[in-house]
């Protein structure tokens, strides 16, 4: 495919589109393209997209596609792309379907037939990742871990001697509180990664033995996005 073609939308064919998780300037060529181009944008909250495409320039029509009416709205959207029309899905940031809604909509498609093109680009996953300093030879990726502490304590147990990293996404109102039962759990010895805000204004690292880690999120404001990733044991910086 050339690379002209490759920036123009296909009937029938279902574009996931990593949009920016911060730094609007992260949007790629193709993905801006893409998203100017297609019949339809279906998308987690409309007027997140709609904001983003209005300072992009872009006007397209907006499917909401979100937790609550994914299975549904899947069906909606595969039979659109079986009448011939493009579409992209995206989320309100970072790549679809991880963490994010998306994959019913990419099953729906691979049940039918129907191609699915990736556009790749920002994700909070493999940013943090890659600055964390942790090991990257190989990860395991949970999203987020459940809301009860109990059930947090038991992952952090159960994964205690995984033989490599680990990565998960948690809220502000539960970082600390993470953090605080993974030192119980695991020691304050274990090498982990806090990452805040990435590509933002106020985006921050913290890495360490997670005694230390623990010390300066205690001492930190904890408004906006993290990536909590913990090294394997004995993994020593």
């Amino acid at each position: 495919m050339s690379e002209n073609t490759s920036l123009t939308p296909l009937p029938g064919h279902l574009y996931v589109v990593a949009t920016p998780i911060g730094n609007l300037a992260d949007l790629t060529e193709r993905a801006r393209a893409i998203l100017a181009s297609v019949d339809l944008i279906a998308c987690e909250d409309t007027r997140t997209t709609g904001v983003m495409l209005g300072r992009i320039g872009v006007r397209r029509e907006l499917f909401p596609y979100h937790d609550h009416n994914e299975a549904e709205a899947a069906v909606r959207l595969a039979e659109r792309l079986a009448a011939g029309q493009s579409v992209a899905v995206v989320s309100d940031a970072g790549t679809p379907a991880l963490s994010d809604p998306g994959f019913r909509i990419v099953r729906e498609c691979r049940r039918r037939g129907l191609p699915v093109v990736p556009v790749p680009g920002p994700s909070a996953l493999t940013a943090a990742l890659s600055a964390s300093g942790l090991p990257t030879n190989g990860f395991l990726f949970v999203g987020f871990l459940p809301p009860k502490s109990a059930a947090r304590i038991a992952f952090f147990e159960k994964h205690r001697d995984f033989a490599y990293t680990v990565v998960l996404y948690e809220s502000c109102h539960r970082i600390a509180k993470a953090v605080d039962e993974l030192n119980v759990t695991l020691g304050g010895d274990r090498v982990i990664c806090v990452a805040k805000e990435i590509s933002k204004l106020h985006e921050t690292f913290w890495v360490g033995p997670a005694a230390d880690v623990q010390a300066r999120l205690k001492q930190a404001s904890l408004k906006g996005e993290f990536v909590l990733i913990i090294a394997p044991a004995g993994f020593a910086l």
